[in-house]
């Protein structure tokens, strides 16, 4: 499993498949535990993800750090990457182009881990799951889509520009520990009712 997220690593540090490419100082293919049951997906890289080459390195990411601590977990529990694995400049807003162009890639991590939970970290990465809808409105609130429970949430950056957010985002994660016993559940139940049926057939 290891080596298949180490391959699509290597593949995005090689990637030019939209400009992004042209800029960046290296790509940001994603860290963290590849047996994760949770799954983080943010942005894009900013300045100091593009530095050093991982994901939410910066002031967000310590926020995020906190934020993981307060439910029992580090980023040794999970896998955190972004909808982009190159930084746009000036950490602008990722275009429709450079979010298709990398949509290969986080197909092919989500594969790999399958995670049980998936926490989007902003409104690019939670429209993959929920287009036209709005963050404000579906924030914490999980739903699944087939063997995975998507959690939107609102981007620590969010927070650390607006102290408002703060409260709002800390809540949210605090949730985390219950979906992801619930999934756990549901995940348990769906592998119990292969057995049922087979028996059934005896």
């Amino acid at each position: 499993m290891t080596s298949r997220l180490d391959e699509v690593a290597a593949r995005v540090r090689a990637c030019t498949r939209c400009e992004l490419h042209r800029m960046r100082t290296q790509a940001v293919p994603g860290h963290g535990n590849p047996n994760a049951e949770i799954m983080f997906i943010g942005e894009g890289p900013g300045w100091h993800e593009d530095r050093q080459g991982l994901p939410f390195v910066g002031a967000a990411g310590q926020f995020l750090n906190e934020m993981l601590s307060n439910i029992g977990l580090s980023r040794d529990d999970v896998f955190i990457t972004n909808v982009v694995k190159c930084r746009p400049p000036g950490n602008r807003d990722p275009l429709p182009d450079e979010i298709a162009a990398c949509a290969a890639y986080l197909d092919e991590q989500i594969a790999a881990i399958q995670p049980k939970v998936i926490v989007t970290l902003g409104r690019f990465s939670m429209a993959r799951w929920f287009p036209n809808e709005r963050i404000s409105r579906i924030h914490g609130q999980p739903r699944r889509f087939g063997d995975v429970v998507v959690v939107p949430m609102y981007h620590p950056a969010a927070a650390l520009h607006q102290a408002s957010l703060r409260a709002t985002v800390e809540a949210d994660m605090a949730k985390l520990p219950q979906i992801l016993a619930e999934a756990r559940r549901e995940a348990a139940a769906a592998e119990e009712k292969p057995q049922v049926e087979q028996m059934r057939l005896f």
